[in-house]
């Protein structure tokens, strides 16, 4: 018997019987919980430029590190409303985010744009200065090594606004064999973002009306109590939002912060901790939770994100041609696939401690995880971002996330949301985005515009 045989009949709790023989290192899906305990405060992890804001005056009172980063998530405690009052308020108003945590990683010089294309998936020679677009970083073995915002603010350069993995010696790593003119660092910039339906409005007191006219992932140069920033149409919340990237942000960040912070709370807003409740509704991934270096983008609905009509060589592109090759016979080069579900218990409130675990309603074995689970209000229940076997869907893999499909799960929710205690609840593959982005993304948009054609 194998190693990776041997794994799938392993019952130590930290590797139950959940099949992770695809994976060089498995998930520890050990269900521990949530301790209760303090996170230490030191050197060692940075502080952005806006912890003392976010902190100190904000109150954010419970945060986790992202990027090496502090970063704050949960403004309000529960007895206040907690995470479900700050979703109100980002539905319903406007919110400011501490997001410093999207380092910029900034590649600079005559080859910008051909070592930006070698390391992207997506074609960069398509990205107009003053735009930007959502791309992923991919390995040798087609794994996502990052998925950032990727903003080109001149001919010769290019931002990588950092989801939660190290990227930079990365790329210098990539540079070192390929020697592309080009200067690879992190610079002095960090980011906030302005989310929410009146979003615009408070975009209009701090930069002027012309903040109207910047397309979706378009930018503009903008200056707020006279201090440089970048302004970008872009967001992790599905509502209509913009980032400001400040520069010079080690000295200048509480100068920009504080009229932005202002006018929000003018227009009946408050700061929150980053929506992942309002993200997983509208499909929207979080590297680490819901993808790493050993996961495909064909698993986790960025089939997209991998062109037909690249002719440039880029990082991984053989094993990810490859890997459509196999999805298109038929055949799944990975034993788990991402699927959206809607499940019954209580309403989950908060962020999950573990993987939850999934398991066959007909066998009851153990058979995946729960990456991203939330309580939608407007829809009335719980959501969830999880991973499911492949061989139990029906039709092409690449299709699950875009029709009613009616398989069944269960899934062992703690006793706190369950509907018996230590009773699994169901769940049932459905449609993503549960809910639409104001601003659909390119999937989402081709997916529209299918129907469209459909009904014609």
């Amino acid at each position: 018997m194998s190693d990776k045989e041997a794994g799938r009949t392993e019952s130590h709790p930290n590797y139950p019987t959940v099949d992770q023989s695809d994976r060089t290192l498995p998930r520890n899906l050990r269900q521990s919980g949530d301790p209760g305990i303090e996170m230490l405060v030191s050197t060692r992890v940075r502080k952005s430029p806006f912890f003392h804001k976010s902190f100190v005056e904000n109150g954010a009172w419970r945060a986790t590190v992202y990027n090496r980063i502090y970063h704050p998530r949960g403004m309000l405690k529960p007895e206040e409303g907690g995470m479900m009052e700050e979703y109100d308020a980002l539905v319903n108003h406007v919110t400011l985010w501490d997001v410093a945590v999207e380092r910029q990683i900034r590649v600079k010089g005559p080859d910008a744009e051909a070592l930006t294309n070698y390391v992207i998936t997506r074609d960069a020679t398509e990205i107009e200065p003053m735009h930007g677009k959502y791309v992923i970083l991919c390995n040798e073995d087609g794994g996502i090594l990052n998925d950032p915002v990727l903003l080109r603010p001149a001919e010769d350069e290019f931002w990588f606004s950092l989801s939660d993995s190290t990227l930079m010696q990365w790329l210098q790593g990539v540079n070192v064999g390929k020697n592309f003119d080009v200067e690879i660092d992190e610079i002095d910039v960090a980011p906030m973002q302005v989310q929410g339906p009146k979003s615009v409005d408070v975009m209009v007191d701090v930069v002027g009306e012309e903040v109207k006219e910047i397309p979706y992932y378009g930018l503009m140069e903008a200056e707020i109590n006279g201090v440089s920033v970048l302004v970008s149409q872009t967001g992790f919340s599905g509502e209509k939002g913009f980032e400001i990237y400040v520069r010079d942000a080690t000295k200048h960040a509480e100068a920009v912060w504080d009229p932005v912070y202002e006018a929000v709370v003018d227009h009946g807003g408050m700061q929150v901790a980053p929506a992942h409740h309002r993200r997983i509704a509208a499909g929207i991934l979080s590297w680490g939770q819901d993808m790493d270096h050993e996961t495909s983008p064909f698993q986790v609905n960025l089939a997209y994100q991998v062109p037909d009509d690249k002719d440039a060589d880029y990082v991984g592109k053989e094993e990810l041609e490859r890997q459509q090759e196999l999805i298109e016979d038929g055949e799944y080069p990975f034993v788990h696939k991402m699927v959206g579900l809607k499940l019954a218990g209580e309403p989950i409130r908060d962020y999950a401690p573990d993987f939850w675990l999934i398991s066959d309603p007909e066998t009851g074995d153990e058979c995946g995880y729960v990456t991203s689970p939330w309580y939608n209000p407007e829809l009335e229940t719980n959501l969830a971002l999880g991973f499911v076997p492949a061989e139990k869907l029906d039709g092409d893999v690449r299709e699950v996330y875009d029709g009613d499909i009616e398989t069944e799960f269960q899934v062992h929710l703690p006793d706190e949301y369950a509907e018996e205690p230590g009773e699994p609840v169901y769940a049932k593959v459905s449609e993503v985005p549960f809910k639409p982005s104001v601003n659909p993304s390119a999937r989402e948009q081709a997916k529209l515009s299918a129907r469209e054609e459909a009904s014609e």
